[in-house]
């Protein structure tokens, strides 16, 4: 770990060695500068005040790694296995060496990517402390990269990254933001790793669709209708948003059906409940 390098307090998104006055995540309007204003950290601090990774199996085949005590937006990132190489997805805005050694025990590192720019922690910190894999932004998402890197590659539309493993750009959060679907995930059932694109609801049946969960500024019928679509073409049993938030099992049903109910409220089919 470098630990020199730094990130902004709140997104916990890495930077480039000329720090802007603002950190330009947080200030879109999808995220938020709070109110005490903005604060930089080095990774060194961070494990000074007694920041840790922590990786644990959440089924065969798929692992998590999350900070303690949290760091940023506090993301858990998911370690897809498979015999062909590994995915790490949504990488932490944080790195130790012990994280580093349980990901390489895993087994060979093929590809860092991020489901969108607030998710982007410390992925090419990440890269280098695993040998500089390749960390592939979506094409239309460059602009918010905030550490440049020669490991950084473009990626648009649907890529199978590995065998099973297919990565797809349904958009909405962000114009690039994706998905990765896992074919052999849940006993063959299916996993979709959603990220921001859609998340898990606390009833742990249905999802929500927004352009900004923390501000409260939903898609139109028509975006959310785009990317229930686009993710109706994977089969998957099972959902896991980018915390500690899942959908265990009927995830297909659970996001067609909140798409359908979002659709309806936002256009007024429901306005004689309210």
């Amino acid at each position: 770990m470098d630990g020199t390098t730094v990130v902004c307090r709140t997104c916990a998104v890495e930077q480039d060695s000329r720090l802007p006055a603002v950190c330009r995540i947080c200030a879109d309007e999808r995220q938020y500068v709070p109110p005490h204003g903005q604060s930089w950290v080095s990774l060194g601090q961070l494990a000074a005040e007694g920041q840790r990774a922590v990786v644990s199996e959440l089924e065969p085949g798929l692992f998590e790694i999350h900070t303690s005590p949290g760091v940023g937006i506090n993301q858990r990132s998911k370690l897809v296995r498979t015999d062909a190489g590994n995915l790490l997805w949504d990488p932490i805005g944080f790195i130790d060496d012990e994280a580093v050694a349980a990901v390489r025990a895993a087994g060979p590192l093929t590809a860092i990517v991020a489901s969108h720019p607030h998710m982007f922690g410390v992925q090419v910190e990440w890269s280098r402390a695993l040998g500089d894999v390749p960390v592939l932004v979506a094409e239309s998402d460059l602009e918010w990269v905030q550490r440049s890197a020669p490991v950084i590659e473009a990626w648009r539309g649907d890529l199978t990254v590995l065998p099973g493993v297919t990565l797809s750009q349904p958009g909405g959060h962000f114009p690039g933001s994706a998905v990765a679907h896992w074919a052999a995930g849940a006993g063959g059932r299916g996993v979709l790793l959603s990220g921001d694109t859609v998340l898990p609801n606390p009833d742990r049946a249905s999802v929500s669709f927004m352009r900004s969960y923390p501000n409260r500024i939903p898609l139109s019928a028509a975006v959310v209708e785009r990317i229930a679509t686009a993710l109706g073409r994977f089969r998957f049993d099972r959902l896991y948003g980018n915390f500690a938030d899942f959908i265990d099992t009927g995830a297909t049903r659970a996001v067609r059906v909140s798409a359908d109910r979002h659709i309806g409220w936002v256009r007024g089919d429901f306005d004689h409940l309210t």
